[in-house]
């Protein structure tokens, strides 16, 4: 121990943690791991939660996995995690973080229920990433209660938990001890504001440097979804695309698409639904937009003129679509993403849905 604080004090401005006096201990929390569990969020949980900092002056956390069984195969069988505690850590833990699966039709064991009801019942905060919403659902602690999931599950979360007031379109939820996240890197935003929460927005600013993440993303941000792109590449359409990509400032129409595509506007219309799933219209628009948010990360805080080079027209035209299509205004958007988006803030860009 001597060994370490000798290290510690060889490294400059170390940050205090807001919350080092409050609590002889740090915060206990205990990530539990089930049969096919995804490594990523289970990744961010241990990258979050259980590494140290050198340049904090204490750890923030007191970091824990557990397991149902001495071994468990994670997804697609990868690898098989061994090594770790039984299920009773998490009676214990100050927070729970639960298991997250691919196969949400497979019923939990009871066992693995059981330990998350318990620590329901002694007050313990419950987080689940992705899919382990599903695991809090089926132990019966989110009734009544706000929660989100992948949107890729959404439909199957209402049909199978009618009592749960699902948010499928946002980043996470903090519904005070129950905290949701929508999957994926939507781990790291939910991560990142538990620690701002417990330590403070400098901790949390700290933790996402070392991450090179963006520090806040707002968890009532929509779930940005991939715009689609043909699945197999078509002569007749995959140029098209390129052709009105470098000129989405000219005023384009569908017809003038159909045109260069020597084509009829419904034929067009037809290829476009059957190979990206939406209208001509849309993917011209949604092309736009996701223009206009690429000129406003680079800088450009003239609204006329993101509006002109995007191909919308004007600034009124520029703010309703943005905030139709992502859910922010060109400021919010701005605010997040923008060059000047906050001390410590990495670069962030976003995937664009219609």
């Amino acid at each position: 121990m001597p060994q370490r604080s000798s290290q510690l004090n060889r490294i400059p401005n170390r940050i205090p943690g807001r919350a080092a006096n409050r609590r002889a201990r740090p915060h206990r929390v205990v990530a539990i791991v089930d049969e096919n569990t995804n490594p990523f969020e289970l990744g961010c949980a241990i990258e979050v939660f259980g590494l140290q900092r050198p340049e904090i002056d204490r750890p923030l956390y007191d970091f824990t996995l557990c397991a149902p069984e001495p071994l468990t195969v994670m997804r697609d069988g990868f690898f098989t995690l061994t090594g770790v505690a039984d299920l009773t850590a998490a009676d214990s833990a100050d927070t729970v973080i639960v298991p997250h699966r691919p196969d949400v039709d497979v019923p939990r064991r009871p066992a693995l229920l059981d330990a998350v009801r318990r620590a329901r019942a002694r007050g313990a905060r419950l987080i689940s990433f992705c899919t382990g919403a599903f695991t809090l659902a089926e132990a019966g602690v989110l009734d009544g209660r706000r929660a989100t999931t992948h949107w890729q599950w959404a439909d199957a979360f209402r049909i199978r938990f009618p009592d749960v007031h699902l948010e499928p379109d946002v980043l996470f939820v903090d519904d005070g001890d129950i905290l949701t996240a929508a999957g994926s890197a939507a781990a790291l935003d939910l991560g990142l504001h538990v620690v701002r929460r417990d330590h403070g927005a400098e901790i949390a600013n700290v933790v996402s440097r070392r991450l090179v993440f963006a520090a806040h993303r707002d968890g009532g941000q929509r779930q940005f979804v991939e715009r689609p792109v043909p699945r197999i590449p078509d002569a007749s359409l995959a140029p098209l695309l390129a052709w009105a990509q470098e000129r989405l400032d000219a005023p384009l129409t569908v017809p003038d698409l159909a045109a260069r595509a020597a084509v009829s506007p419904a034929t067009l219309h037809r290829r476009f639904r059957a190979q990206l799933g939406i209208t001509p219209l849309a993917w011209l628009t949604g092309e736009r937009i996701a223009l206009a948010c690429r000129l406003i990360e680079r800088g450009e805080t003239r609204l006329d003129v993101v509006a002109r080079r995007s191909g919308l027209g004007t600034a009124t035209h520029l703010r309703t679509l943005m905030r139709r299509e992502t859910g922010l205004t060109p400021s919010g958007y701005r605010r997040r993403f923008g060059p000047d988006a906050g001390e410590g803030r990495a670069a962030v860009h976003v995937p664009h849905g219609p």
